[in-house]
């Protein structure tokens, strides 16, 4: 980013009893304010829609009002953090209540999601988080390194595994709760054999780290004091680990609250690098934690990086309009939205692309349901070669189940073994009559 948003005016409360008596005198006027308000729009978007100063105060004045009352206070020490609940927010939360901590349906009806499902999704979110971050790697060439196993030729591709093994990792760990150990132990696995190893797995120790473009050299955030950091990260996991009817009495929805998580990690910025990457991955484990399983399959970084602008300026309004987070909740409640839309046409295309093989693998007797989806994988494959890495990564069993499925697989002549230097391949046996093997 070139150049930073302006940032709002102070004494708009100086001037609330104009402004009410302005909207109430020009109703067109008012129309338009509370137009302007029910999409959140910040200051510096306000420039080209009025460009009279005095009466682009005067709008603000009764935006900031009409937000004043609606204010929802974050219970977290030292940071006066607050939020409202916009039309937008509350219709997109009823939305992923409905559809992802339950089943999920495609044209009325109910599908099976396939583990493979998982591990694309997982695969897509590492390569979209790493490139976010700074990575340089082509999507085939990292995905097709995840998939076959390869080890990692560069700092970027170790980035992208670094990222999966995370993305396994809080999978895992959904069930524990939010510590500082576990915070480190995160970013030791975001950040292994890509920074100085005094860095890695420790919080920061200087003052030295800021956020800024790589480019231009603007610093868009500098985050609070090193020595602040410990205290900042034990507030962030009690808030992380406390239940709905803590002593507080407030009520944040758990995807609210997971995307909060994901702002302080990002605003307090506690290591030297790697921050972006662990603050998204938080928000993975709180919001599987909470029960809203389906995020599995949904690679919210790919949306990001189609935005990454705006990713940057809901930060920057959030920290220059007095720490209100809509702006931050509002643009991650679009993008996971767009994940959830994406994840359903995914879903889509990979029904309709199974419909012919299963339709003739089905008749196949003698074959496992795991080894009819390997089957079935590589008939939609026919032009590729797979290894048994590759289809123990992509269907999460171990290497040895892997190997005796392709092997059995290959013994009933569906699929060809063959020796590529020092590791076997395998590839759709395009000669086999799936039709006629029923016994």
């Amino acid at each position: 980013m070139n150049k930073l948003p302006e940032k709002p005016p102070e004494g708009w409360n100086k001037i609330t009893f104009r402004a009410i008596e302005k909207s109430h005198q020009d109703p067109a006027f008012g129309k338009l304010v509370t137009e302007y308000n029910s999409r959140y729009l910040a200051w510096d978007d306000l420039t080209y829609r009025i460009p009279d100063p005095e009466q682009r105060m005067i709008a603000w004045s009764v935006m900031k009002m009409l937000r004043a009352m609606r204010y929802e206070v974050v219970p977290f020490p030292s940071l006066n953090l607050k939020y409202s609940t916009t039309p937008e927010i509350s219709r997109s939360l009823h939305i992923f209540d409905q559809y992802l901590s339950g089943t999920i349906r495609v044209h009325n009806k109910t599908i099976r999601l396939e583990q493979s499902y998982i591990i694309n999704s997982l695969m897509e979110e590492s390569i979209a988080s790493s490139i976010l971050e700074g990575a340089v790697t082509a999507h085939r060439v990292a995905k097709d390194m995840l998939r076959k196993g390869r080890e990692p030729r560069d700092t970027s591709e170790q980035m992208v595994i670094n990222n999966y093994q995370a993305m396994r990792f809080i999978r895992a760990k959904k069930d524990t709760p939010l510590t500082p150990e576990f915070i480190l132990a995160l970013h030791r696995t975001v950040t292994e054999n890509t920074l100085d190893d005094a860095a890695v797995g420790r919080f920061r120790d200087n003052n030295e780290i800021v956020v800024a473009d790589p480019v231009t050299g603007v610093v868009h955030h500098t985050p609070p004091e090193y020595t602040e950091v410990p205290g900042l990260i034990d507030a962030l996991c009690r808030f992380a680990n406390a239940a709905d009817d803590d002593d507080t009495g407030t009520f944040i929805h758990p995807i609210v609250r997971g995307i909060i998580l994901h702002f302080l990690i990002g605003y307090i910025h506690p290591f030297e690098d790697g921050n972006g990457r662990t603050a998204r991955s938080i928000f993975y484990w709180y919001v599987l934690s909470q029960g809203y399983w389906l995020f599995e399959y949904m690679p919210i970084s790919r949306i990001i990086l189609r935005s990454k602008k705006d990713y940057a300026l809901a930060y920057l309004h959030t920290e220059y309009d007095e720490m209100d987070l809509t702006y931050f909740i509002q643009y991650q409640i679009r993008c996971i939205e767009e994940a959830r839309k994406d994840l359903l046409a995914y879903i889509e295309k990979k029904q309709s692309e199974q419909n012919a093989t299963k339709a003739m693998i089905k008749t196949v007797q003698n074959i496992s349901q795991r080894q009819a989806d390997i089957l079935r994988q590589m008939m939609e494959h026919s032009d590729q070669y797979f290894t048994i890495r590759e289809i123990s990564e992509t269907h999460s069993v171990v290497y040895q189940t892997a190997r005796t499925d392709l092997l059995d697989l290959t013994g009933k002549g569906y699929i060809r073994k063959e020796k590529r230097g020092r590791e076997f391949m395998f590839i759709f046996n395009e000669e086999c009559d799936l039709g006629n093997e029923t016994q």
